[in-house]
């Protein structure tokens, strides 16, 4: 079962925002995030709001998704023309899941379409859509790029076929390098997903796996370790003694052997968990979540952000169907961000990436706290001395209690 949502405030059935994220708002972009929420195997440690299941009744399901994504798109341009927020073409595009692949092609390329049609797309916008490597032929994928989309991220996982059944991923190891090959003929950018720390995985069988992935030549690698989230099968198994979860030093040893291995390759890391060939190949539609700029969520359990502003979807595609069907606001509850959440939320994001916290940015404690930090190697003393709070290697490790530190 996918988590409780967050608990928040009640979300306006029209849909408006308050007058608050009109304030201070010049320069911020906006992405658009479309949750495609089916799977055909739902994976143990996912904790994700997706559903195996394909059909809901009253004409709710898989085949049906587009057309109630392109009805909250509609809704989405109404309620920010509504609410006063500036119109401005989309900064990225990213479909997620789920396996947004699930659906048919073309519906993926008319929710693009309706979304390049409704708020128009940035000059070299990054359009990216998720896809597992047994979830998509050739032909699915030149017609994507046809459509406009930049980028392809594959959820390869591991390398190692003993690891991706505790993880109950469906595809073989081989598919992947064929997947990454076709892509990268048809002119995509690739980006491969890893997960270190199944049960039982050994440090050479990590090793395997980032090895592998490199041997691909993606243009991106994202490398993160597995939280075994409460009310997951894997958490029921691990509490069953079935697997025995690896613990917080092994995980540390995996991440500095990829971190290491990915240096060599040529891989620089600009977030905590993402490597990339060059600056121009990061994913902006990340970078736009750890800079705290605006996006708008489509789909159920879909989570937005304007301005100090979020709201998040309700989780089930029945209820969420109805909703936009009757041109109601889908959102399950809202939050208004207060000025010291929002500043703890500023300082969490940024000092994950590779650009760093700007030190003026942080309030006079943690400002006092930056040369400790420096002290004990958990951020670069080069870039402190030039006004920027930069995590090193071990800080990258002991990156949340940097954050407590500097927001304490």
């Amino acid at each position: 079962m996918s988590p409780a949502q967050p608990t928040g405030d009640p979300a306006p059935r029209d849909g408006l925002l308050p007058p608050s994220v009109l304030r201070q708002a010049e320069g911020r972009t906006l992405s658009l995030y479309v949750h495609v929420p089916y799977c055909s195997v739902r994976c143990g440690y996912c904790d994700f709001n997706t559903y195996a299941k394909e059909d809901f009744g009253e004409g709710v399901g898989r085949l049906t998704y587009a057309q109630d994504a392109l009805r909250e798109l509609y809704f989405a341009r109404e309620v920010l023309q509504a609410s006063g927020v500036k119109q401005r073409p989309l900064h990225s595009v990213f479909f997620g899941g789920g396996t947004p692949t699930r659906i048919p092609t073309d519906d993926l390329v008319e929710i693009l379409r309706t979304a390049v049609e409704t708020f128009g797309l940035a000059p070299g916008a990054e359009v990216t859509t998720e896809a597992n490597p047994d979830s998509v032929e050739r032909e699915d994928l030149v017609a994507l790029k046809q459509a406009g989309f930049t980028r392809v991220s594959f959820g390869m996982q591991s390398a190692v076929p003993r690891v991706l059944g505790i993880l109950d991923r469906t595809h073989e190891p081989s598919n992947v390098p064929i997947v990454v090959r076709w892509a990268r003929e048809i002119g995509l950018e690739v980006s491969v997903d890893l997960i270190s720390g199944a049960p039982g995985e050994t440090l050479e069988e990590w090793r395997t796996s980032v090895e592998a992935a490199i041997s691909y030549e993606p243009d991106h690698i994202s490398a993160y370790s597995l939280i075994v989230e409460p009310g997951t099968k894997l958490a029921a198994q691990i509490a069953r003694g079935v697997y025995t979860a690896v613990d917080d030093d092994q995980q540390a040893d995996m991440y500095l052997l990829a971190s290491s291995l990915f240096e060599e390759a040529g891989y620089g890391w600009y977030e905590v968990s993402n490597w990339s060939r060059s600056v121009e190949t990061r994913s902006s539609h990340n970078l736009a979540y750890w800079r705290n700029q605006d996006w708008w969520g489509i789909g159920p359990g879909a989570h937005s952000h304007v301005n100090g502003t979020r709201w998040w979807n309700v989780k089930h595609p029945l209820p969420y169907a109805q909703r936009v069907r009757a041109q109601d606001s889908p959102a399950a509850a809202r939050e208004i961000l207060d000025e010291d959440t929002r500043y703890m939320e500023n300082v969490m994001l940024a000092a994950r990436i590779r650009d760093g916290l700007p030190l003026s940015s942080l309030r006079t404690d943690g400002r006092e706290r930056t040369s400790w930090l420096a002290d004990q190697g958990l951020i670069d003393q080069a870039a402190l001395d030039g006004g920027t709070v930069l995590l090193t290697l071990q800080g990258r490790l002991l990156g949340d209690a940097v954050v407590r530190d500097l927001t304490a």
